[in-house]
């Protein structure tokens, strides 16, 4: 201890620039701290902000449905259909919302025989766990045919996951594009009314589809219909109903999976 206190003295000097020298460190302690709590404080808050399903919507169509629900210990829902399955669609939520939003969407694919697994994200943001296919997909080894797919940064992100992985067998993307070249087939659907997608995003990306992709338009349809979470800041005015993009959409991704 003493040969640092003498170290010290030396460095900072004696009287009154000694003084000088341990305000000016003061300081700089006390800007780094601010600075530290003002970024914590900021993210806290901006993850803290998102878009929170209709619970009444998600109870009410769990009740009015036949397939079978759970929940993993890391959160994600899962949507059996009844009878025998061997296919199964994993599904990364829009980006700052809450997972629960898409349950009928989900439920809809499950009452047409696909089985469906919903993540739940960290911080309701797909970039903090793109890899989480992986981990669904290995913790259901009876499942012969993989599909991946996400609503908007979701889609995103689990098109970057497939550009990478070896054994996702289609993507589905919902008002979203891949920035990374894909080589399995793709199912793209977006509506008319969308007007938080990037279209000129969604066109300079399109070469990263394999030739022949599978586009649909839904006519009248908006960036926050695939969900149920209320109205999303930018977007056009649906000129149909929730209920039915998502039963659109739905038969949609039955199709491409059979």
């Amino acid at each position: 201890f003493l040969p640092f206190r003498l170290g010290w003295n030396r460095m900072v000097g004696q009287g009154k620039e000694g003084e000088a020298v341990m305000k000016n460190w003061r300081r700089i302690l006390l800007i780094t701290l601010a600075v530290f709590v003002g970024v914590y404080a900021a993210v806290a808050i901006y993850l803290g902000t998102y878009y929170r399903a209709d619970m009444d919507a998600v109870y009410a169509m769990s009740e009015e449905s036949d397939v079978q629900f759970g929940i993993w210990g890391d959160g994600t829902r899962v949507f059996e259909p009844e009878g025998e399955w061997d296919t199964a669609l994993i599904f990364y939520p829009g980006g700052k919302v809450e997972c629960d939003a898409y349950w009928q969407l989900m439920i809809r694919c499950a009452e047409n025989g696909i089985a469906c697994m919903l993540v739940e994200m960290p911080g309701n943001l797909a970039v903090f766990d793109v890899g989480a296919a992986q981990r669904v997909m290995e913790r259901c080894p009876e499942v012969e045919h993989w599909y991946l797919g996400g609503h908007s940064l979701g889609g995103s992100m689990a098109a970057a996951f497939t550009a990478d992985a070896g054994w996702v067998e289609g993507l589905v993307l919902l008002a979203a594009y891949s920035t990374e070249p894909v080589d399995v087939p793709v199912l793209s659907i977006y509506g008319s009314e969308d007007d938080v997608m990037n279209r000129e995003k969604y066109e300079q990306y399109r070469g990263n589809l394999p030739a022949g992709f599978e586009e649909h338009i839904l006519e009248g349809g908006n960036h926050a219909g695939f969900g149920y979470y209320g109205p999303q800041k930018g977007d056009g005015e649906a000129m149909i109903s929730r209920d039915a993009q998502i039963g659109q959409t739905a038969e949609l991704i039955a199709e491409f999976l059979k």
